[in-house]
């Protein structure tokens, strides 16, 4: 996967179990700000997170629409879509 020029929604999964949505133009970057602690307030305080979903797009425009559809799901909706994604 090249994460250079490139767009992504993503979902977490964080140490309690609740999932986070978000986009980025660096996947790897991202995880590992997540990890550290330094990309939300969020994440923060629910350390350590797992990338359980990706996709990735051609424009920010695109990923920016995606994570506000993951955002509006259900967590029902959510999980399957991990599954989905964990099967390809």
């Amino acid at each position: 996967m090249t994460e250079t020029k490139q767009n992504y929604a993503y979902i977490l999964q964080c140490a309690d179990g609740t999932l986070y949505a978000g986009w980025t133009v660096n996947m790897r970057q991202r995880l590992r700000a997540h990890n550290a602690g330094t990309a939300s307030k969020y994440t923060r305080a629910r350390l350590p997170v797992a990338l359980v979903y990706c996709q990735r797009f051609e424009t920010k425009q695109q990923a920016m629409r995606r994570e506000c559809e993951i955002k509006k799901m259900t967590r029902a909706e959510k999980l399957a879509l991990i599954r989905r994604f964990a099967v390809q």
